[in-house]
């Protein structure tokens, strides 16, 4: 018990940034609910014919009658693979033949889109965000602190406590909260205010040009949003973006050089930290992760990268080739929670240091690499856009 509260309170100052990002600003934070229609609630009855467990959204597809009265395939929208199965939801819940009753918005544009809220499956009824079931925090009572070399032990699989839909006393749907602080809020201890504002979240301070392609860039759209396209946005956005499962790993290669890689859950991308280089090369290949060299002091992985690609540090926020990351690493041992602080400076987009801070925990579910099929109407049209433009621009050729 001593063990929950110390956690509990642990979290409430570490975690916050993670939580603001999820809570205070959804449209940006989250993939946000699009052109769904979240003030028309719509029910549709008809037979599931495929469940698309993937990142980053599910899609459940259903034969339904239309308003038309003939036969239509829906094809409505969950949480992403990663988050279903971290809240104990499995394959075999979805059997391809029942009848189900869904819950939700419609879509804007697409008549056969749908936004899932809930659903009714056999004789249980599920909301998006129930967690079906509740796991035990990682057993570390036989973890090693640190390695046989003496550095701290941040090997293992890490991800941002689980969110779970919990009422407060004043009633209502309830809202997204840590677990270790449900009973809290249920109880009407602590607020959803008074969670927010335990440690806001970074925030960007733009230059001219950084604050015009923010006003600029459109959420809904491939050519902005890397996550339409199942690339990942960047090693601050992602580490902890709709709460994914990451594998960190301390190794030496066999050229004898130490290094720590970092999978990245939700889109299955690695970053490696070089251990044993003090400087940068001078020639770097920019890609979407950089190059990162690290360094312990005392019990702090701190780690530095460039060499970056020009991209999205986190929506609408671009970043240049000229972005600079410096991150801090600490391993509480008490509580083996992982907190990173970070800083990242860009000279074209922001005008002062974009910084935060967020903490994960020991993982009770395994990493794993999902697959990733971006199936929102928005994106799978723009594609039908494209195709149709490539094949104009490749018969002008022709001519």
């Amino acid at each position: 018990m001593q063990l929950h509260h110390h956690r509990a309170a642990l979290l409430r100052t570490t975690l916050a940034a993670a939580l603001a990002a999820a809570c205070a600003t959804p449209a940006l934070a989250h993939h946000g609910i699009g052109l769904f229609q979240p003030e028309i609630d719509k029910s549709w009855s008809g037979t599931l014919t495929k469940m698309n467990l993937v990142n980053p959204h599910s899609y459940m597809e259903l034969e339904v009658i239309g308003d038309d009265g003939q036969p239509m395939t829906m094809r409505c929208e969950m949480r992403a693979a990663t988050l279903i199965r971290r809240s104990g939801w499995s394959t075999e819940m979805f059997v391809v033949g029942s009848h189900i009753e869904v819950q939700g918005h419609p879509h804007r544009d697409d008549p056969s889109a749908c936004y899932i809220e809930s659903f009714t499956i056999g004789e249980q009824t599920i909301n998006r965000n129930d967690q079906l079931s509740t796991t035990a925090p990682v057993d570390t009572s036989n973890r090693a602190a640190r390695l046989d070399s003496g550095e701290p032990n941040i090997s293992g699989d890490w991800a941002v406590e689980q969110l779970v839909l919990t009422i407060p006393p004043s009633g209502g749907h309830g809202d997204m909260v840590p677990k270790s602080l449900i009973e809290e809020y249920a109880a009407g201890d602590i607020t959803l205010q008074q969670i927010r504002a335990l440690n806001p979240s970074a925030r960007a301070q733009y230059t001219e040009r950084g604050r015009a392609e923010a006003d600029a860039f459109q959420m809904w759209t491939v050519a902005d949003n890397p996550r339409l396209s199942c690339k990942p946005t960047s090693i601050i956005y992602d580490w902890t973006f709709d709460w994914p499962v990451n594998r960190v790993t301390q190794t030496t290669t066999a050229e004898g050089e130490k290094v720590i890689d970092m999978d990245y859950g939700l889109f299955s991308n690695t970053r490696r930290i070089h251990m044993d280089m003090a400087e940068h090369p001078a020639n770097i290949e920019p890609s979407n992760t950089g190059h990162s060299i690290g360094h312990w002091e005392g019990d702090t992985l701190v780690v530095d990268t460039v060499g970056f690609e020009a991209g999205v540090l986190s929506p609408p926020t671009r970043n240049s080739d000229q972005m600079h990351v410096e991150e801090r690493f600490t391993l509480d041992p008490a509580t083996f929670a992982l907190r990173r602080e970070f800083t990242v400076t860009d000279p074209v987009y922001l005008t002062a240091p974009y910084a935060g801070a967020d903490t994960v925990l020991l993982s009770e579910v395994p990493f794993e690499r999902h697959p990733c099929e971006e199936m929102t109407p928005e994106f799978i049209a723009e594609m039908a856009r494209q195709a149709e433009a490539e094949a104009a621009a490749a018969a002008a050729q022709e001519q």
